[in-house]
């Protein structure tokens, strides 16, 4: 697998992998969407570039956290 995500020279990509997934599955269950509808409302979010931006730490933060961070986002929106 190729590197794509890292942080002070290490590879982060699978915990980023696993951090969008658990993110996307508090979503889609919060909001009652299928998986694959809920990561493509994640995925062209603000927060869903921010999470990708490694260096602002938004990562490192809890999924739930970074969820309720895209809920804001949505709702803010409306």
């Amino acid at each position: 697998m190729a590197t794509k995500y890292t942080y002070n020279g290490e590879d982060i990509t699978i915990d980023m992998m696993f951090k969008i997934e658990h993110i996307v599955n508090i979503w889609a269950k919060s909001e009652h969407k299928n998986f694959d509808t809920a990561f493509a409302d994640f995925a062209n979010s603000e927060t869903y570039r921010r999470l990708q931006q490694t260096d602002n730490l938004l990562w490192a933060e809890s999924s739930e956290f970074i969820a309720d961070e895209y809920k804001r986002e949505i709702f803010k929106k409306k």
